[in-house]
C-alpha cells in the first residue's frame, strides 16, 4: 500500500509551501487535505504506524514539538487577520480502514469556520471533508511561510 506521508516526505515540492520545520525525527508541513489553510501535519520522518512503536527520542521531541507548532499556528492565524478560538491537535493514522503512517493535525478552529459548518471538533472535520475543499495552494503557501516564520 503507498503511503502519502513517505511520499511528501520524499517530494516536498508537492505540499503548499515545502517543508516547514524538520526537527528530531519529525516533519512539519502544511496539511493537503480539505482542513483549511494554516492547517499543519507533524508526522515522524520514520514510517511508523503506531503511536506505541514510537522511539524514546522521537517521543521525547513529540510534546514540546507540538506545544511549539500549535503557539506558531495560533500566531500566524492572528497575523491572517482572524484569530483561532482553538487549535486542535489530533492523531490521525488510517488510511483505507488501515492503519497508516502517524501523524498530528494542528488545525486553527474559527468562529467563522465553526459557523459556516455549523460544527466544532471532531464533527467539524468530518463537515469538511465531506465537503473535500482543498484550499487554494497559493493560500496554504502563505500560511506555511507565516508558521515557519513563528516556529523559527
Amino acid at each position: 500500500m503507498e503511503c502519502l506521508a513517505c511520499d511528501l516526505k520524499a517530494h516536498p515540492e508537492r505540499v503548499p509551501g515545502g517543508r516547514i520545520a524538520s526537527r528530531g525525527g519529525w516533519i512539519v508541513e502544511h496539511c493537503v487535505g480539505p482542513l483549511g489553510v494554516g492547517t499543519v501535519v507533524v508526522k515522524p520522518v520514520r514510517h511508523v504506524v503506531h503511536l506505541a512503536d514510537l522511539e524514546a527520542a522521537e517521543s521525547a521531541v513529540l510534546g514540546p514539538l507540538l506545544a511549539a507548532v500549535s503557539r506558531a499556528v495560533t500566531a500566524a492565524q492572528a497575523e491572517s487577520g482572524e484569530a483561532a478560538e482553538q487549535v486542535y491537535a489530533c492523531l490521525w493514522s488510517h488510511a483505507g480502514r488501515r492503519p497508516g503512517h502517524i501523524h498530528f493535525v494542528v488545525q486553527p478552529v474559527t468562529a467563522a469556520l465553526m459557523e459556516r459548518f455549523a460544527a466544532h471538533g471532531p464533527e467539524l472535520q468530518l463537515r469538511m471533508f465531506e465537503t473535500d475543499e482543498a484550499p487554494e495552494p497559493q493560500a496554504a503557501a502563505a500560511a506555511a511561510d507565516r508558521i515557519r516564520r513563528h516556529l523559527a
